[in-house]
């Protein structure tokens, strides 16, 4: 009987598709590989061993937080409390520790509930990251010196975020299961490990990730709720909407799509009712000082507005600013109904946020954090990813650059305007080098890496293998249709998913 088990077992993992190894197809990721005694052999037996890939990059995203969380050890110390230059020349600055006191927190005021003194009135975040914040708030000791619950609040809420990074990285690892180990990608982001704990982003980020992986398992309803929470706790989430309705039309999955929006509309509608309902005035500033905000950091708006003698109005801004986002939107319509071959999923979700972020009139650093699983899954490839990252990271270090300037006096130390709109320049350049990549994947199906290794859209869920029943242009003479992945015959002794080599 044993001898029948074991045979049993062993004919059914030759059904299992061979994950891919990036080590075995990517140059970059092969020399990389060198540092830790190069990629492993063909018939190495991984299967059994506890360091899947899914615990590996887990593990790998905690270092990657934690070096993140020593390289703001200088503002920790002292920066963010007495010295408004030193947090920037260090570039170890945190919204967290200041929006303690600022927002209300370290006096117990309930956000959108109670006002607050000054200007800003009431709490400028979505419902569910305010309650996120108040968590915080509720975890941080209420004794001691201000700066003293300032380091507590910080602390938490890094433990906090540190835990949605590591979500982050796992759902990127099992969106695409025969590609599980392009969630290094993620886990070893310098972008992510700067810029983590800058503000809030992460708890936004982490339930897209999660989102991204139930729609990738053919559940629409729970990917709809998941994307409806995201959206309570940031903006830019209900973008997936768009580009997943025009995929869901031309593949004709018009009843996944319902269950989706109406997951979404759900999960946004409890989160946010209540508030809405009883505290009308806090829950609506979010969305007012979104649209009041003047040109800020890091948008080529600003580049305009600096070297102007009569900048445009905030009015005039958020006009164009929507008119180039809706022709982004169009674009992005067109690409998916006229292309060769049905996008997959994810490479439109990286599109359209990056459109947001290149068209919006304000672009704080912590918001390549959004992108990050984005481009992972939409191109998956270190060089191109790595280009993209030293471009983010030449920004980060350009603003803090920048803001030491300003506030140095007449010392003037850091980096004057027009170096950080050199800065602005680098950040905008390596996010369209991205996007024009990923258009070409989808114009050429055949440099698309996910599709090389013989997948149709693992992102893709009810999208993955799917007909096509609308297409315009070209590709409709004859509509042609998706092909139907059967992942290659798995030698025997090759390992399955979860044993995947790298």
């Amino acid at each position: 009987m044993c001898g029948m088990a074991t045979g049993e077992s062993t004919r059914a993992s030759v059904h299992e598709p061979e994950p891919v190894r990036p080590t075995h197809e990517d140059r970059v990721a092969a020399a990389g590989s060198e540092l830790i005694g190069g990629p492993l052999g063909r018939h190495a037996l991984l299967g059994a061993s506890w360091w899947t890939p899914v615990r590996v990059i887990a593990l790998v995203a905690i270092g990657m937080f934690a070096l993140g969380l020593v390289q703001k050890a200088p503002c920790y110390n002292g920066a963010w409390f007495f010295g408004a230059s030193s947090q920037y020349t260090h570039a170890c600055y945190s919204d967290i520790p200041h929006l303690y006191q600022g927002r209300g927190f370290a006096d117990g005021l309930v956000p959108y509930f109670d006002r607050l003194s000054g200007d800003m009135e009431y709490l400028e975040y979505p419902v569910l990251t305010g309650l996120f914040m108040e968590t915080a708030a509720w975890l941080t000791p209420g004794s001691g010196t201000i700066q003293y619950q300032e380091q507590w609040y910080w602390m938490v809420n890094a433990g906090m975020l540190m835990v949605c990074a590591a979500v982050i990285a796992v759902c990127v690892t099992r969106t695409h299961a025969r590609r599980p180990w392009d969630g290094l990608l993620v886990a070893l982001a310098p972008a992510l490990a700067l810029t983590a704990t800058i503000n809030w982003d992460l708890l936004a980020v982490a339930l897209t990730a999660a989102a991204m992986l139930m729609w990738s398992r053919g559940r629409p309803l729970a990917f709809g709720v998941l994307l409806g929470l995201a959206t309570a706790a940031k903006l830019y989430p209900v973008l997936l909407l768009g580009p997943l309705l025009v995929l869901c039309w031309r593949a004709g999955r018009w009843r996944a799509y319902g269950k989706a929006l109406a997951g979404a509309i759900v999960a946004w509608l409890v989160v946010n009712g209540p508030v809405m309902l009883f505290a009308f005035d806090g829950w609506s500033k979010f969305y007012r000082f979104s649209q009041e905000r003047g040109v800020d950091f890091g948008s080529f708006w600003l580049i305009l507005a600096q070297n102007s003698d009569d900048p445009l109005s905030t009015d005039t801004v958020n006009m164009f600013a929507t008119l180039l986002m809706l022709l982004c939107c169009a674009g992005v319509a067109a690409l998916v109904l006229m292309a060769p071959r049905r996008p997959r999923f994810a490479q439109l979700a990286f599109l359209i946020v990056a459109a947001f972020i290149l068209t919006n009139k304000v672009y704080s650093p912590q918001y390549v954090l959004w992108l990050v699983p984005l481009a992972v899954l939409a191109r998956p490839r270190w060089r191109d990813f790595l280009v993209w990252q030293a471009c983010e990271v030449a920004y980060f270090l350009g603003i803090w650059m920048y803001l030491a300037y300003t506030t140095s006096g007449d010392a003037h130390k850091g980096l004057p305007a027009d170096g950080y709109h050199w800065a602005i320049a680098v950040h905008l350049l390596g996010t369209l080098y991205l996007c024009a990549v990923v258009v070409r994947d989808i114009l050429m199906p055949e440099r698309d890496p996910v599709r090389q290794s013989g997948d149709d859209d693992p992102s893709g869920g009810v999208l993955d293998g799917a007909d096509d029943v609308f297409v315009l242009g070209p590709a409709a003479r004859p509509a042609r249709h998706a092909a139907h992945f059967e992942g290659p015959r798995v030698e025997w002794g090759r390992t399955g998913v979860t044993g995947g080599s790298l």
